[in-house]
């Protein structure tokens, strides 16, 4: 039997609370064994002896089921492969990356082109690209100016990216999202 066998073992937040062994308060509970046998509707003392017995934890699996269900196992061992299978789903887990590209409502072609470059040598590494235009002074009393500047950018990206959502303002800015084609 482990070691929290009068209190609680408190996770992160108040619903992922782990009530087990004596800080059980029902009188009655449906208790499964640890291989999947069921013990039926017993009391919580017949429960928490055969848990003992077998020097395993009883932990409540459904608190608000009518009786609760109970569970005799081995909770150092259960919570060890819930991190397990944590860390595998993580790590299976596609990151994706966002690479922003800034632009200025001002700004000359062969700037254009040089910042395209870059945007395209991100699509090409399958990362999706974040095209904006920071607005200043008055420049914001024209957005149009940035929707333009973005709108002569897509068509040199088009071939390679996928217009995830259009030009659209955004407080100062004008953000454009490119993902990459399949």
């Amino acid at each position: 039997m482990s070691k929290q066998t009068n209190k609680s073992v408190r996770g992160k937040n108040k619903s992922q609370e782990t009530i087990m062994n004596d800080a059980i308060r029902a009188k009655e509970l449906r208790v499964l064994g640890e291989d999947g046998e069921q013990f039926g509707i017993i009391s919580r003392d017949e429960a928490l002896a055969i848990a003992e017995k077998k020097g395993l934890d009883l932990v409540m699996m459904s608190p608000d089921a009518k009786p609760p269900v109970a569970k005799i196992m081995d909770y150092g061992k259960f919570k060890y492969q819930q991190e397990k299978k944590k860390k595998e789903a993580k790590k299976n887990q596609k990151i994706i990356e966002v690479k922003e590209v800034k632009f200025s409502c001002k700004i000359a072609e062969n700037d254009i082109a040089y910042k395209v470059k870059h945007a395209r040598e991100f699509l090409e590494k399958g990362k999706h690209v974040k095209l904006r235009v920071f607005l200043r002074g008055r420049e914001m009393a024209n957005p149009e100016w940035g929707i333009e500047v973005l709108n002569r950018v897509w068509p040199m990206l088009e071939d390679i990216g996928n217009l995830e959502q259009e030009a659209k303002r955004d407080a100062r800015y004008i953000n454009m999202y490119i993902t990459p084609k399949k």
